[in-house]
């Protein structure tokens, strides 16, 4: 059985602040995050103070500090929800969750609050098995095991990089789905984990993750923005291609990446009719980008995330780069992302 006892020093939750009150949705949080550091970092854009209530160990990073740590004139921009990734940059901690502030705790399906830190340090600590299907989803969950015809060989798992929570209410549907159904909420509770298959692509989304920071950090990224980019989660993509990213390079190292629980309760926000416009443009890139994250392979050579992201900022710049100058710029950021990452973590003093 895996250690999935928590250090509070080893943890950071990460909150991109695209409402300037967070008062509400830390005092919901209040139980669950108050032992643990955390950042907050200002949207650029947000004009106004920003509200923080007291009673938490919390930094937060603002336009200014952003500046001065990285500058303006940067092919990376750390605007909309694509701050967060600011917030990535800075910490020192090995582990990092992040949830949007338009979210609160969910109950499982007992009426408990779900302990969304609790559950994803789980996650992450306990083995993934990206090689073989385990039918009765993840072996290592108390209750569970590996079924019959699962290879003894296969049974010590990998390490897991990344855990990827769900949602009840308001699910992660695109605009054209929430239009099509705008009554539809996700009500079901399904108490399962699993990990992604080898080469199975997924849409990773950014609503509600946990990562591994030094095996996988520098594999999270803001890179590709729509030219009508918005701030509400189906106006962006820039979690779907740093997902994608990160899931071929799991697959690349070795890792694996896990779906499932924890969940959050996600609020209504936004107009599905009027983000359809913006996000048209994104639904229709993707189906030149998954045919793309299919076929690419990396280089032996490529043994970190690191190099694994400045190979593939290659191969974006080189294939799809012709398609849409979106992701020539695309490619420049990741391949600047890198340079960032090792720059401030050589510079900056822990948070």
């Amino acid at each position: 059985m895996s250690d999935t006892s928590i250090n509070p020093s080893e943890v950071d939750i990460v909150v991109a602040a695209i409402n300037s009150d967070l008062t509400p949705f830390l005092n919901e949080w209040r139980p669950i995050f108050s032992p643990f550091h955390l950042i907050i970092v200002k949207d650029p854009d947000m004009d106004g103070e920003l509200h923080v209530p007291e009673g938490f160990n919390v930094d937060v990073f603002t336009k200014s500090d952003i500046n001065r740590m990285v500058g303006s004139s940067h092919s990376i921009l750390f605007s909309g929800y694509s701050c967060r990734y600011f917030g990535y940059l800075v910490s020192r901690k090995k582990y990092i969750i992040s949830i949007d502030d338009d979210c609160i705790p969910a109950k499982d399906n007992n009426g408990h609050i779900v302990d969304v830190v609790a559950q994803h340090i789980a996650n992450l600590k306990a083995p993934a098995t990206p090689f073989f299907f385990n039918t009765l989803y993840d072996p290592y969950r108390k209750g569970a095991d590996f079924v019959r015809g699962y290879p003894f060989s296969l049974r010590s798992g990998v390490t897991c990089a990344l855990s990827c929570g769900l949602w009840l209410n308001l699910a992660d549907y695109d605009a054209p789905t929430q239009a099509l159904k705008p009554e539809q909420r996700n009500s079901r509770y399904v108490d399962a984990v699993m990990t992604v298959p080898v080469r199975s692509l997924m849409p990773v989304s950014g609503i509600n993750i946990a990562f591994d920071r030094e095996v996988v950090g520098p594999a999270l990224f803001p890179a590709l923005r729509l030219s009508a980019e918005g701030k509400i989660r189906w106006e962006t993509v820039e979690d779907l291609w740093s997902g994608m990213c990160v899931k071929v390079i799991c697959d690349h190292l070795g890792i694996g990446i896990k779906t499932g629980i924890p969940y959050v309760w996600r609020k209504e926000r936004g107009d599905a009719i009027e983000s359809l416009k913006k996000e048209w443009e994104g639904v229709k890139l993707m189906e030149e980008v998954v045919p793309f994250f299919q076929s690419v392979r990396l280089p032996r050579s490529a043994v970190t995330a690191e190099d694994c992201v400045v190979d593939m900022a290659k191969a974006v710049k080189e294939q799809l780069g012709k398609v849409d100058p979106m992701f020539a710029r695309a490619g420049d950021a990741m391949a600047d992302w890198v340079k960032l990452w090792k720059s401030v973590g050589s510079s900056a003093p822990e948070v």
